[in-house]
């Protein structure tokens, strides 16, 4: 998998309490949502899990706008950070967003391959992230998302903070990047990733923090509500992008609880992790390089943080 916090993805995930396909599950949530899988069956249409490794090879992939724009260039209008409505509904409200991985990660890999402390034991800071078998990186694919997303966010009133903005020469490390939600006092936070699974896993999964009570780590208070931002992205993301849940994790809900992750074990605010693709299966790739897609992937997960903000 290509979380930011390696492990091993469990044989068989825990299931997210709602049990229920997403597709019923998430009715209520986000109207349109079965329209949405609907026109996606028509056309046939991971914090944390790889070791770290070299850089990508072989020639990147080629997205159709500017998601590998050089560092300290201008963005498109879908990267600009505007400021914060003066009067939006999210007034008042912090989002932190996490783009998972760093694009430099590849170069620091004693850095980012020392232990470090998630609460219930000791893991590597972080991990390179995954890549299509192109080579265009799933670190580059979380920042642009995120610049989609915090443009959103912001124009709805919201404060945004980023983890990283590709500003430093790696990471930060798992645990840290639990701290800045933390420490902003996020009224909700989300990790951005792409999956690095097989060939014919398809479809996005939002991971959900379990009950985890030792060390440093305790998320009995967080488990409740990042379930409910968990399934209220999933819906919107669902409804907004078309895109199937997981067809290799979550039993068709789109959700999956885990509690191996150090970006949700040490979290303190209400969080959660989506996966939104496979960069290893051709047609996700199709939709993953597609910058109307990612727009439309960052307006669900907006949708979705604004529903769950607002109550």
């Amino acid at each position: 998998m290509s979380y930011s916090d390696p492990g091993p993805e469990p044989s068989h995930p825990r299931r997210s309490p709602l049990r229920r396909p997403l597709t019923v599950a998430v009715a209520a949530l986000a109207a349109g949502g079965l329209l949405g899988w609907g026109v996606y069956a028509a056309v046939g249409g991971g914090d944390e899990g790889r070791a770290a490794s070299a850089a990508p090879s072989g020639g990147a992939a080629s997205p159709d706008d500017d998601a590998k724009r050089p560092a300290g260039s201008s963005p498109s209008p879908g990267t600009k950070s505007p400021s914060p409505s003066a009067s939006g509904p999210l007034k008042g409200k912090v989002v932190v967003i996490d783009p998972g991985h760093n694009p430099g990660n590849f170069q620091h890999a004693s850095e980012i391959n020392r232990q470090v402390d998630i609460g219930t034991h000791r893991k590597e800071c972080d991990t390179t992230g995954t890549a299509t078998n192109a080579g265009w990186p799933e670190a580059e694919f979380t920042l642009d998302v995120a610049h989609r997303l915090r443009t959103l966010l912001q124009e709805q009133g919201a404060t945004v903070k980023l983890t990283q903005d590709g500003d430093r020469p790696y990471g930060p490390c798992v645990d840290e990047r639990a701290r800045i939600g933390n420490e902003a006092r996020a009224d909700a936070a989300i990790s951005i990733h792409a999956d690095g699974s097989g060939a014919g896993n398809r479809g996005f999964h939002v991971i959900l923090p379990g009950a985890v009570h030792g060390g440093g780590a305790d998320t009995r208070p967080i488990v409740a509500p990042s379930a409910e931002l968990g399934e209220r992205v999933a819906g919107n993301f669902l409804r907004a992008t078309g895109s199937a849940p997981s067809n290799y994790l979550g039993d068709g809900t789109g959700l999956v609880t885990r509690t191996d992750l150090g970006g949700l074990n040490l979290s303190t605010v209400p969080k959660v992790f989506i996966e939104c693709g496979n960069m290893r299966d051709d047609k996700d790739v199709a939709l993953l390089t597609t910058g109307t897609w990612r727009q439309k992937a960052a307006q669900g997960m907006s949708e979705g943080i604004v529903s769950f903000l607002r109550g």
